[in-house]
């Protein structure tokens, strides 16, 4: 059964990595430019193995139980593990234990929250913007329904995270909104990326683009790409 199984994910891994090279060559880029982060949410700890094996160093997950569960059964490969869903802060503990970077900053209360707990951990802990791309409702304070802040509210929120202590600003992620082209939502999440780094060199990473939208996510300066189907299948049940 691994055999097989090891069969089609280095199936997905070419065809993948073909569609990235193809990408970065039309939009000019290097390959070297971009890292592959593996979304392995709902997808057994054995399949990160078999990726692990073949070559993918990042791993990403949504939800604290399975990944805390999969990163303690995969410990010792060596893995970068992402943590790119919507974050409580009762689940920063546990996520702080394990994620070397955390795609979904979006409130001063949950950077409060990441860096008590990172200093507690004695961990240093990386922090990306999520970014709405979505209009957000008036009375929201600045965060859209489905996560993330408005442009307009990135700049405070990069400020509180380049001062709080064991987190370090590495950039900007956003998931692009439905019912628009992604292209133009990417360009405008490049936009809010280039002056997240003028205040800050070091935040050069724009986590955009999943297996639907690699290619415009490339074209658009991506530097983090999340990607789950186009490796792994459609989804099934998660089963410990």
């Amino acid at each position: 059964m691994n055999d097989a199984r090891r069969e089609e994910l280095a199936a997905g891994l070419a065809e993948t990595e073909s569609r990235i090279r193809d990408a970065c060559r039309a939009a000019g880029r290097d390959r070297s430019e971009i890292t592959l982060i593996a979304v392995t949410k709902t997808y057994p700890a054995s399949d990160v193995r078999l990726l692990a094996g073949l070559g993918v160093t990042d791993v990403g997950e949504n939800r604290d139980q399975e990944a805390a569960a999969k990163a303690a059964e995969c410990a010792g490969l060596g893995l970068t593990w992402h943590f790119i869903g919507q974050l409580q802060t009762n689940k920063v503990r546990s996520v702080v234990a394990y994620a070397d970077l955390v795609h979904s900053v979006d409130r001063p209360r949950l950077v409060d929250a990441l860096s008590r707990e990172a200093v507690k951990a004695g961990r240093e802990i990386g922090c990306l913007i999520q970014v709405s791309l979505d209009t957000a409702p008036p009375d929201s304070g600045g965060v859209a329904e489905r996560g993330g802040v408005v442009p307009a509210a990135v700049p405070d929120l990069a400020t509180a995270i380049a001062r709080a202590d064991n987190l370090r600003l590495r950039g900007v992620m956003a998931v692009a909104p439905l019912g628009e082209e992604p292209g133009p939502a990417f360009a405008r999440l490049a936009r809010t990326a280039r002056a997240v780094q003028e205040e800050h060199p070091g935040a050069d990473v724009i986590s955009a683009g999943m297996s639907g939208d690699l290619d415009e996510a490339i074209a658009n300066g991506a530097t983090h790409l999340r990607v789950g189907t186009a490796l792994l299948g459609r989804r099934k049940p998660f089963v410990r």
